[in-house]
């Protein structure tokens, strides 16, 4: 239920970003360059990276959505919900577990990164680019999980899916910023 008594009851973050464009602009702005510019990370890898920080946060929508995003990108059903239970345990790729160990350290004590965990990553052959941009993405999802849960937007998997069609697409983040001038209604 969403707390701005202006939104609708089951208001989603595209209500939010309407409401309020001069803020939602060049937030989506940064997420379409983060999320789908160029990086040595795959943007099937980024949503990952931005699930996992969501489920770790316990963030139901952005996990749904970005959970969702993911699959559309490639990544196996069910990975997400492993990887947050044990990312040692999961099927994933071996190379991305320094990267999730990484942000979840990140996520959950963030006081405690240390130099060794940097070293970790790039022990699995990834460069200060992709090091960048794994910590981009999970503070811009930190961020984001404050954001959503703080105006408590929720959503059902039927939405999630509705959403991960749009950020899989080919518009992308920058496609729902195209419609920040349209009314707000529950179909974003």
């Amino acid at each position: 239920m969403s707390y701005l008594p202006s939104l609708p009851r089951d208001g989603v973050l595209l209500d939010v970003f309407k409401a309020f464009p001069e803020h939602a602009g060049p937030l989506l702005d940064y997420h379409q360059v983060l999320l789908r510019g160029p990086s040595p990370l795959s943007e099937a890898e980024r949503e990952l990276i931005a699930a996992y920080v969501s489920g770790l946060n316990a963030c139901h929508y952005c996990h749904g959505v970005h959970t969702a995003t993911a699959e559309a990108f490639g990544i196996p059903e069910g990975l997400l919900a492993d990887l947050v239970a044990d990312v040692d345990a999961a099927a994933a790729d071996p190379r991305m577990r320094p990267i999730l160990r990484y942000v979840r350290k990140l996520t959950l004590t963030p006081a405690r990164m240390t130099p060794s965990d940097a070293d970790e990553v790039f022990a699995a052959g990834w460069d200060e680019r992709a090091l960048h941009d794994a910590v981009s993405v999970c503070a811009l999802f930190n961020f984001m999980n404050r954001l959503v849960e703080g105006l408590g937007i929720d959503a059902g998997e039927a939405y999630f899916t509705t959403a991960a069609g749009r950020l899989s697409g080919e518009a992308g983040y920058a496609g729902l910023r195209a419609t920040l001038n349209s009314t707000p209604t529950q179909a974003g």
